[in-house]
Parts: structure tokens; C-alpha cells; sequence
């Protein structure tokens, strides 16, 4: 079955919804309702944009045009007289064709995605016709509904010529429109079909009807997968989106938006740079290696050989390369079925080792090895997703639970409902990322296996040193990977970042979501891809992960040797990273930056090379900072010398007149006056008897 994740991301109550349509850019919903009022709904602040009132009508349609305005027709002055007619706005919306030939009222009409002068109609005199543009003839009449036709739709994919229609004789069809023949009959609604759609992304057909249901069908075995029913008694229109997985639903009490299934693509790359993804049911491979020499620009879409890889006999929502002695590649029917990270090391590299799991229902996992099954087991709390990794991560509606693979037992229970886990390679990090901020931890295997053996330090959610909490971030993580001890990940706003030490690197700002495939290092560059299977590249030195690693290790003799390996324009960076983690030092010696290392050299005390560094800025606020820190550390010599550099009149006189020293009044006095400071001139004057 074709088990889809099904959200609710709006509900918003109105009057009876006649027509519905999503944004192709803007997170907006434009609904009219039967009243004649239009509602523009922003579906992420979940409240309305605008609302305005057009006219009175019982059948109102509402399309976004190609240009920056909304079109709102009222289809019973154009239907209600059994004709239907094309006008253009481009000549002031004059009435440019009229097709004459269905017998009763036109209900709706579709054109053909893959030949716009193609067009269908549905009618209440039971038929379908199809119709050119330019003849005032149909070119054929679809028949075989017993009732009055209300709703039709084109399938977009480009392997099937087909339609879908809905009628009052409580059916949907499916029509072959070459061969003008029915292909299949969906037989379930209790009442008239209102509403029919292929959805463009997913391998599904939505139907809604005055029974006050949608129901969701697979478009390629024709089978029931799902009935939803929100209580807004008759549905009377839906409304797919290209590009995304996003629907709008219009009913009696108003409209709802749905998002069906996964919003990430199928994409997966191994560690080689083989990309493979899946466009519907189909399989395709691009290998990065190709590319050659060609220059990589950050954030330019890679122009990639494509091949096709065969077509797969279920919809995969998932793929995911694993490398555990072989090469695999899972495709998955839903994302619950992971590959886990292999933990026997004692193997022959010639025999495929990997653990995975699979959840059946929502209080059973099963665990294998090697495709052989190894464990059963009922996690006490329930199982409503697995997560993959050095552990596996079973999650409850109101927990996480960590399990060992050998065993099954519990190693430790969290309360938190994470969204996605990412591990390191290394089994020592782990980040568990949630609706609201994401964290980052560290496992101890030696005090697991010590709480195991001693049976201390145990409770009924597990083993309570199992995990070590480094740090919480107020983001919201889409996809990230680890690569050493360093988080890479984009963020809800569309951000590519990296943490690492508790600090946060942007790499970059993106204008569209993007979704991470993995890191290359002999590439120093990051893989990214879209929802229209894109892919794109930024640079990110391995050498710059690799040197924060040792130092996130207190590994400085590791550090220092990768430093020379660091470009001198990425060294900056890298010792504002040092200096956050409290390695002061560390960062003068290898910032480059005056600015950086002057204020480094004041934290630090070091006064020889503050003053040299000032010397070379030749800066006023340098010079009294100095100034200040030189005072403290009772070097009254050099806090003159720097007061004089910043014509500090002031300074030098709290100096001067605090140390007590009268030649250094008078010769205050000369030189104030000379600058024309008045004030300080008089009043040191004043205090020499002058």
C-alpha cells in the first residue's frame, strides 16, 4: 500500500467554498465562495491576507493568471447556456470563439498539459468532449457516465493519454482519451462526485464528494489507499499544486490544506558522486565525476549526463545509498525502512553486512543482518516511526527510545519527539533534530557498558549517563550530515549552516528550498538538490572541518599540523572559532585579521604587540583602548605615550594630575592650548598658579 504522511497544515472556517487555488510561489490559498466573496488565505501565519467581494454566483472558479493579478470568473454566465467561449484580455476581452455542442450545462473544462490547444469538457448531459481550439466542432465525445457530468481532469505524467471524471452517478472514470476508451471505474463515494484530481507529484487521483469525503486512490493499480472525512459536510473542489505535495480541499464549512507525504525529493549520493533520484516511479543516475575539470560555481545549478536507471514497481519515498562491504541501494515505499550503520566490524568484505529494521503497524519492530531476520521485539511505548543509526531510534507519541541492534534492549528513553536523527560516522555524535530547535549530544559506550555490567545507574527509561548533552540550537533542521564533529545542516529559512563548538557558520543564504545530499571532501564542496532534481554546489575545506575537529578533540597537536594546509583567507574564520571555544592564544597566532587580532591582543594583555598593531592602524579609539589597558596595568609610560597619539587632553589630565606629576601638567598646559583646548589649558594653568 501506498502509505502517505497526512497533515492537516490549515483549517479555515467560512461559508460554502465553491473553488480553490494555491500560490505557485507565495504560501497563499485564494479561496471564492458561493456568496461571491474572494478570501486570500497565508496558510504559514494561518491568517487572511485580504478578502473582497466580487458578485453573487453559484459557480465561481478562481485561477492565477500568468501575470501578478487573480482572475475570478463566474461560470454561470458563461455555462448556463450549454456553450462554452474563449476571450482574450489582451483585446479588451472580446469574445473570440464560441464552442457550441454539449446539450445541458457545462460544468467545468481543462486544458490538455501536454498540448495547450487541447481541451475538455464535462457537462450534465453525461458526456465528456474533447475539444481544438480554432474548430467549433468536438473532436470526440467521451460516454459512459449514467448522471450529469461535474468534474474532469488531465493526468500530467507523460507515460499515460489519460483523463478522470466525476458524475452524480456516485462514480469515477478513467478514460484513455486516444484510444477514447474507459481504462477503469472507482467505484466508493455514497454521493455525486463533485471533484476529481491527478496530483502532479504524487502517484494519486483525489475525488471529493457531497458525502463529505476525499477520497485517495493510486493512480496506477486504481486501489482505495485512504479516506479522509473532516466533518465540513460536501466537499466541492480540490486543488493540487506543481512542485509541491501540498492540497487544497473547499467544503460547505469552509477549506482546509493538506500536505501528503514527504516535501523532500528521493535523492541520495554515495560517497563517489553517484546521484541517484527517482521522478515518480522512475530511477535515474548522474555521476559528478563526469563533469570533469568543469568549473563548479557555489549555488549554480551542475549540468549532469542523466541516465535512465528503469522504472520501480513501488512509489519510493525514500532512496538511500549504503556502502557496508557492497554497494546497495535502498528504495523505500515509506520512510519508516532504514539501513542502520553497520557495527560488526569482523566480517568478510566480500559478504554484504547491514543492519536495518522495519516497523509493521505501530507496536512492532522487526531487526536483520545480513537480509536475514534477527529480532522481533514490542517497544513498551508504542512505535510510530524507527530512526537509523549506531543505535535505533524507536519513537512513541510522546517519547524517543534508543535500542541496541544485537540486542534489543533498551539502551535509553528521551522525552522528545524528534523529526529527524542524524548520526557521525563515528557512533560518538548524534543530533536529534525536532519541530522547534534541534540537539546535539554525545554517547558514552563505556558507561553504557558499564551501567550494563554493574546493573547501576539503570531506571525504567534506561541507562542514565547513556548520553551527554552538548549543546540545544533554536533552529529548525530540514537535512543534515555529519562530517567529522561538525553539523552541517539547512535550516527552515533556507540557510546552510554548520555547528560545530556550539557556533553556528553560515555557508549560505538560498532563495528556494534545498535539501542536502552529502559532502565530497577531496571536493571540499557540499552536493544540495531540489524538488525539480537540481543540484548544486558550495565550496566547504575539509582542511577547515577537519582542523575544528581536533580542536573540538583538544587534539592541538593535530591542529597544528593541518593549520599550514588552511588557506590564509579562511584563517580568519577559524580563529573566531578558536576564540569562542576559549582558546585565545591559539586565535592570535593564527588570525589574520588586524582588527581580530588587535582585540584579541588587549583580551590577552599582550601590550608590546597591542602598540604595534595600533602603530600600523594609526586609530584614535585604538590608541585610548590601549590607553585604558595600559593604565590598568599600572604602564603610565605607555598610557601617556598612547593618550598623546589620541590627543586624549582629558585622559592625559586625569593622568597626570593622579600620578601627581607637575612637569607633565605644564607641558599639558602648552600643548592644549597650542590645540586649542581651551578648558583643559585653563585648568591646568589654574592648578600651576599660572
Amino acid at each position: 500500500p501506498l502509505r502517505l504522511d497526512i497533515k492537516r497544515k490549515l483549517t479555515a472556517r467560512s461559508d460554502r467554498v465553491k473553488s480553490v487555488d494555491l500560490h505557485p510561489s507565495e504560501p497563499w490559498m485564494l479561496i471564492s465562495l458561493y456568496s461571491g466573496t474572494v478570501v486570500v488565505w497565508n496558510h504559514e501565519s494561518q491568517v487572511p491576507v485580504t478578502c473582497c467581494h466580487t458578485h453573487t454566483c453559484r459557480h465561481c472558479s478562481t485561477r492565477h493568471s500568468r501575470r501578478t493579478f487573480v482572475v475570478v470568473l463566474c461560470a454561470r454566465v458563461f455555462s448556463d447556456d450549454m456553450l462554452i467561449k474563449l476571450w482574450d484580455w489582451d483585446r479588451k476581452w472580446t469574445c473570440s470563439q464560441v464552442f457550441e455542442g454539449h446539450a445541458h450545462y457545462v460544468m467545468q473544462i481543462v486544458i490538455n498539459p501536454k498540448d495547450n490547444n487541447q481541451f475538455a469538457s464535462a457537462s450534465l448531459d453525461r458526456t465528456i468532449k474533447v475539444w481544438q481550439l480554432g474548430s467549433k466542432m468536438p473532436n470526440f465525445t467521451l460516454e459512459g457516465h449514467e448522471k450529469g457530468v461535474n468534474c474532469i481532469d488531465y493526468y500530467g505524467g507523460g507515460d499515460k493519454p489519460y483523463l478522470v471524471s466525476g458524475a452524480d452517478d456516485r462514480l469515477v472514470k478513467i478514460w484513455d482519451y486516444q484510444n477514447k476508451t474507459c481504462v477503469q471505474t472507482l467505484v466508493g463515494h455514497a454521493q455525486n462526485v463533485t471533484c476529481v484530481s491527478f496530483h502532479p507529484e504524487l502517484p494519486i487521483i483525489l475525488t471529493g464528494a457531497e458525502d463529505g469525503t476525499v477520497r485517495v486512490w493510486h493512480s496506477n493499480t486504481y486501489r482505495l489507499e485512504n479516506t479522509l472525512n473532516y466533518s465540513m459536510e460536501r466537499v466541492w473542489c480540490v486543488c493540487s499544486q506543481p512542485g509541491s505535495n501540498s492540497v487544497a480541499l473547499g467544503y460547505d464549512e469552509g477549506s482546509i490544506i493538506l500536505k501528503l507525504g514527504r516535501e523532500e525529493p528521493a535523492m541520495s549520493m554515495d560517497s563517489s558522486g553517484k546521484v541517484m533520484w527517482a521522478h515518480h516511479s522512475e530511477v535515474q543516475q548522474a555521476n559528478l565525476k563526469a563533469m570533469g575539470d568543469a568549473e563548479i560555481r557555489d549555488g549554480e545549478r551542475l549540468a549532469l549526463a542523466v541516465k535512465d536507471m528503469g522504472s520501480c514497481e513501488i512509489y519510493p519515498q525514500t532512496i538511500q545509498h549504503i556502502c557496508v562491504g557492497a554497494r546497495f541501494l535502498t528504495v523505500c515505499p515509506q520512510h519508516l525502512f532504514l539501513s542502520s550503520h553497520a557495527v560488526d566490524e569482523n566480517i568478510d568484505t566480500a559478504v554484504p553486512s547491514a543492519w536495518y529494521a522495519i516497523r509493521e503497524g505501530n507496536n512492532m519492530v522487526k531487526i536483520f543482518k545480513n537480509f536475514k531476520e534477527k529480532k522481533i521485539f514490542k517497544p513498551e511505548f508504542g512505535a510510530e516511526g524507527i530512526f537509523a543509526g549506531f543505535l535505533l531510534g524507536v519513537r512513541s507519541n510522546s517519547s524517543l527510545a534508543f535500542y541496541d541492534w544485537e540486542s534489543a534492549e533498551l539502551v535509553r528513553r528521551i522525552e522528545i519527539q524528534p523529526k529527524h536523527i542524524f548520526w557521525s560516522d563515528s557512533g560518538e555524535l548524534v543530533c536529534i533534530a525536532t519541530d522547534e530547535s534541534f540537539f546535539v549530544l554525545r554517547y558514552l559506550p563505556e558507561k553504557v557498558s558499564a551501567a550494563q555490567e554493574s546493573k547501576e545507574g539503570t531506571s525504567e527509561d534506561g541507562i542514565e549517563d547513556a548520553f551527554e548533552v552538548l549543546g540545544e540550537v533554536a533552529e529548525v533542521v530540514k537535512t543534515g550530515a555529519w562530517v567529522g564533529d561538525c553539523f552541517i545542516y539547512i535550516s527552515s529559512v533556507n540557510r546552510l549552516n554548520y555547528y560545530v563548538g556550539g557556533e553556528i557558520i553560515t555557508i549560505a543564504h538560498m532563495d528556494r528550498p534545498m535539501y542536502l545530499l552529502g559532502y565530497i571532501p577531496k571536493d571540499d564542496r557540499l552536493y544540495l538538490g531540489d524538488k525539480e532534481l537540481n543540484i548544486v554546489s558550495y565550496s566547504l575545506l575539509l582542511s577547515v572541518l577537519e582542523y575544528q575537529t581536533a580542536i573540538m578533540r583538544k587534539d592541538f597537536n593535530t591542529a597544528d599540523s593541518l593549520l599550514p594546509t588552511i588557506p590564509k583567507e579562511q584563517r580568519t574564520r577559524v580563529a573566531h572559532f578558536l576564540e569562542k571555544q576559549g582558546f585565545r592564544q591559539q586565535a592570535l597566532a593564527v588570525s589574520t585579521d588586524p582588527e581580530h587580532r588587535f582585540e584579541l591582543a588587549l583580551q590577552l594583555g599582550e601590550l608590546k604587540l597591542a602598540h604595534q598593531l595600533a602603530s600600523e592602524a594609526e586609530s584614535e579609539q585604538k590608541w585610548k583602548q590601549l590607553a585604558e589597558l595600559a593604565t590598568t596595568k599600572c604602564q603610565f609610560s605607555l598610557a601617556q605615550e598612547c593618550l598623546h597619539q589620541a590627543q586624549d587632553y582629558g585622559g592625559l589630565l586625569l593622568l597626570a594630575t593622579a600620578s601627581g606629576n607637575a612637569d607633565m601638567v605644564g607641558k599639558l598646559a602648552e600643548g592644549a592650548e597650542r590645540d586649542g583646548r581651551t578648558n583643559v589649558a585653563f585648568l591646568t594653568y589654574f592648578m600651576r598658579g599660572r
